[in-house]
């Protein structure tokens, strides 16, 4: 096939740009909420808006944004498999960190109606001078996980737990791994979680698009 002048060839860089031009109509004069009468800068999750992002963020500038779409929940722990609808925001404020805030609405199917919460996360991202990542979460089940990650590559990171904090009434967590990319403008994620019953292995999946940033 060939194209026409001004053109891009479909799967080239240029068309990949333009995808990313016509998406970022779409998000790009959207900001996380924030009072007016805050004593210094919010959080900003639009690299457009509130202050530059700061360099030792860099590696993590493709996350900045505010992210929307369903996912599933499937684990030997659970009682049962569910689809979620998700919200994921990841903002600065221009010191060298990303704040993060997850939260899930329970599908009764898929596409289906919210019938419930389903979970909330919330933390930071940390890169530091030697290229490693790390990230603190906090869940409202009663766990703090500190995980350890790298970038794969300039679009996907890699984490696993070196230590889980749990109060005596926290979720069964003794380890976990999580693997995040940015796949033709969407935040895609799997989280692997092991209990003391059972091994590493999937728990959940999702696929976010962007809705802010």
């Amino acid at each position: 096939m060939t194209a026409t002048p001004n053109e891009p060839v479909p799967g080239s860089g240029d068309a990949a740009v333009q995808a990313a031009a016509e998406r970022a109509e779409l998000t790009r004069h959207r900001n996380v909420p924030e009072f007016d009468d805050l004593p210094g800068a919010g959080d900003t999750a639009n690299l457009r808006l509130g202050p530059d992002l700061n360099d030792a963020c860099l590696s993590l500038l493709p996350l900045v944004g505010v992210w929307r779409g369903e996912g599933e929940a499937n684990h030997p722990s659970l009682p049962e498999p569910y689809r979620f609808v998700q919200q994921i925001t990841l903002a600065h404020d221009g010191r060298p960190f990303l704040v993060y805030e997850s939260r899930a609405w329970r599908l009764d199917g898929e596409g289906g109606s919210v019938v419930g919460p389903a979970f909330r996360e919330y933390g930071f991202w940390r890169p530091q001078a030697d290229d490693t990542i790390e990230l603190l979460l906090v869940h409202e089940a009663g766990v703090i996980e500190m995980f350890f990650g790298s970038p794969r590559n300039q679009t996907t990171w890699e984490f696993g737990t070196d230590a889980v904090l749990r109060t005596p009434t926290g979720d069964d967590v003794t380890a976990a791994n999580r693997l995040y990319g940015v796949v033709d403008g969407a935040l895609a994620y799997v989280e692997e979680r092991a209990t003391a019953e059972h091994e590493l292995q999937p728990r959940l999946s999702a696929k976010l698009d962007r809705v802010a940033g």
